[in-house]
């Protein structure tokens, strides 16, 4: 059974290292070239991602830079509850996510910044749970909502890279927990 284990951890290595060695740069050349100023830290890009999205009603968002912050594999995941209490979620690329979201930000003047900051890095890894705030038009009237984003990131030693975002909005039923707020709940 040890050596079977071995054996796998081995070709699971073998496999990754020949994946960095055959084409290091493929992921780079699909995706469109960020500003250093925006991927450059991981704070850099956590503010960028907040600011592309964010404008007042009728203002045009840069897709573009928001294209340049993903991975080409990145998904966008939605989650939440249904009128019906049932829990769901929906998966989108960044791409899927322009199209659908895209005009809805710019007709209700959606801002979103981040108001708390857990990260937990690793290597090359990095996952922040970004408690945010949103402002927008709802029926003509000034609204508000929180949640949390959780995003996954990556860094290739030059630049950081947004693999994920995957986020839930807080309801009565759904609080955001003390900790994730200004302050962690102090």
């Amino acid at each position: 059974m040890e050596r079977t284990l071995a054996l796998i951890r081995q070709a699971v290595v073998v496999s990754i290292a020949a994946l960095l060695v055959a084409s290091p740069t493929a992921a780079q050349e699909q995706v469109r070239s960020a500003n250093p100023a925006d991927a450059g830290s991981l704070n850099a890009i956590i503010t960028a991602v907040y600011d592309v999205i964010s404008g007042p009603v009728g203002e045009a968002r840069d897709w573009d830079r928001f294209y340049s912050l993903f991975i080409p594999e990145a998904r966008l995941i939605a989650t939440g509850r249904g009128p019906n209490g049932q829990a769901g979620y929906q998966s989108m690329t960044p791409a899927q996510y322009v199209e659908s979201n895209g005009d809805g930000l710019t007709s209700v003047g959606f801002i979103e910044s981040e108001v708390a900051r857990t990260v937990e890095t690793f290597g090359n890894v990095s996952h922040v749970f970004s408690t945010y705030e949103s402002k927008f038009t709802q029926n003509g009237q000034p609204a508000t909502a929180r949640g949390i984003n959780s995003i996954q990131l990556y860094s290739d030693g030059a630049r950081w890279w947004i693999v994920t975002i995957f986020w839930d909005s807080e309801r009565p039923d759904n609080p955001i927990p003390a900790k994730y707020l200004p302050g962690g709940g102090r």
